[in-house]
């Protein structure tokens, strides 16, 4: 059986094929197209996802769609849907159980507490579910406008940044400052139940822009209005918004053995790390592409168990889910760019080549296999550099990404060897929290480091990904360190690269000094 999910259509449009229970392919439109229209089919990710699960339209049995998926023109869409896959069946999947689904399918419970939040969907912006077997129950539910995730939101535009987009700046930003302003945040956040509500007296309506928050709020921080947030300020009122929200988001989950969560509150890795250290679970999954892209999965999965009913399980083991490309592929366009290059014949060149570009303190953009699922590069579509480099901070954050010097790269290590350096939880596999150094290495770390000891930890299965894992244990075995700084392979807000043409734009328009595409390797 093969069922095309559909999700984020309003404003992060993704595709995902799911086959005999099993995710096989997932696409975001705007990695494989460079862009997307609001409210309409990826059609680019939708091919992209057939052909990679080698699958026609006509083989399609079921096209799951995650709700909100227009604002008008629905019976279009469906015209449209019928139109492209002639014999598959429309399942529409409300908002909150996509993201659900997303995360307890994917996890290896069999049973467990599933918690979603995010901004709104459908109306709804949180909810607590109870799932066991093939079931997802609902248990608890929170409304729009007693938002988490539109409080975080509005602090993001109170500090300078844009809502519904920077968010993550807010998250890495806190980890710098002392949460003396979290109660300021509680009392906004007023608890109810197993639920809450938000104080509508910290806002106001007529001021537009910067949050719109209200005089009472101003006063209840100490500051007159918001021209006097300087970068210290930024700090100190990220800080006590993500302690808040870290003890907001661990009340509404309440203790057990299994917790899965979703929704796009939860690409915030610290607060993830939070529920990972609380005590309060005795394992925590989150989906690993937690936003509404990653409800095409959720819609997948939620009909295959419960529209056909289908009891067979497949736990997600990969996020390398995207199109990859062939030497051939590569080679076509580095000769049509007429670029020099060189051609490297196995494996083992292309890592010892990499590391010595490596040794060289050079930076070094790593190409390889399938495109990763949602924001974050696993070794797949990285960018390099030697945690021996005194300046990797420097030239990664600022001559490179051009980003602010408080969100920091990743450490990525072996799974096996994580433990000597670094402490953290199991959804480092896919990035999806933040672990602590070891004091023995916290110089060694230091330009990673978020605070005092807090860094992203990317632990790598070799099962997973059996050449990066390689890079990292030749790279340990030549300096010592089997850890390399990774940070994403994309500049100034464009998307992660997906083929190897958007992989020499950026290249070439970055002070990136070599990069190695599948086995051919260019330097500047």
């Amino acid at each position: 059986m093969v069922i095309v999910g559909l999700g984020g259509l309003l404003n992060n449009p993704a595709c995902a094929v799911l086959r005999d229970g099993a995710i096989v392919a997932a696409v975001e439109q705007h990695k494989i197209a460079r862009r997307f229209e609001p409210r309409e089919i990826p059609s680019e990710a939708i091919d992209s996802c057939l052909t990679l699960a080698k699958a026609s339209p006509a083989d399609v049995d079921a096209v799951a769609i995650a709700r909100p998926f227009s604002d008008r023109h629905d019976s279009r869409m469906q015209l449209m849907l019928r139109e492209r896959f002639p014999n598959a069946r429309i399942s529409a999947v409300e908002h909150h159980r996509a993201h659900a689904a997303s995360a307890y399918f994917a996890s290896p419970f069999d049973a467990a507490t599933v918690l979603t939040l995010d901004r709104s969907g459908d109306f709804r912006c949180g909810a607590r579910w109870l799932a066991h077997g093939t079931s997802i129950d609902l248990d608890e539910e929170t409304f729009f406008p007693d938002s988490i995730g539109d409080l975080y939101s509005r602090v993001t535009e109170l500090l300078g940044y844009r809502p519904r987009s920077e968010e993550h700046k807010v998250q890495w930003l806190s980890a710098f400052a002392g949460d003396e302003l979290a109660e300021v945040f509680r009392r906004m956040l007023v608890r109810e139940g197993a639920g809450f509500h938000t104080d509508r007296s910290y806002f106001d309506s007529d001021r537009l822009g910067m949050g719109g928050f209200s005089d009472r709020f101003y006063e209840a921080i100490g500051l007159e209005d918001d021209s006097n947030i300087d970068d210290k300020w930024r700090a100190r009122i990220a800080a006590g918004l993500q302690s808040a929200v870290e003890q907001l988001a661990l009340d509404m989950a309440g203790s057990g053995e299994n917790l899965c969560l979703a929704g796009g509150l939860f690409y915030n890795a610290i607060l993830v790390s939070a529920f990972e250290r609380s005590g309060r679970w005795k394992n925590v999954f989150v989906q690993p592409a937690a936003g509404n892209s990653g409800t095409a999965m959720g819609a997948a999965y939620w009909t295959w168990h419960s529209f056909f009913g289908r009891k067979e399980r497949v736990p997600l083991t990969t996020l390398s889910l995207g199109p990859e490309y062939s030497v051939a592929g590569v080679k076509e366009v580095l000769e049509n760019c007429k670029l020099a290059f060189k051609f490297l014949l196995t494996n083992e060149a292309v890592i010892a080549t990499t590391i010595e570009q490596l040794a060289s303190d050079r930076i070094v953009a790593w190409m390889q296999g399938r495109m990763e699922f949602g924001p974050r590069a696993l070794g797949n579509r990285s960018i390099l550099a030697s945690p021996l480099n005194p300046y990797s901070s420097e030239n990664l954050n600022i001559y490179i990404k051009r980003r602010e010097q408080f969100r920091k790269f990743a450490a990525s290590v072996p799974a096996e060897a994580a433990s000597r350096y670094f402490e953290t939880g199991a959804n480092a596999r896919f990035l999806a929290t933040v672990g602590k150094v070891r004091p023995e290495y916290r110089k060694t770390f230091e330009a990673a480091l978020l605070g005092d000891d807090t860094l992203r930890v990317h632990a790598v299965e070799k099962s997973e990904n059996p050449l990066f894992h390689a890079l990292l244990t030749e790279w340990g075995a030549k300096t010592g360190l089997p850890v390399l700084y990774n940070t994403s392979f994309n500049l100034f807000g464009d998307p992660l690269v997906c083929s190897p043409r958007d992989a020499v734009r950026s290249f070439y328009s970055s002070g990136i000094d070599a990069m190695m595409a599948g086995s051919f390797l260019l330097e500047k």
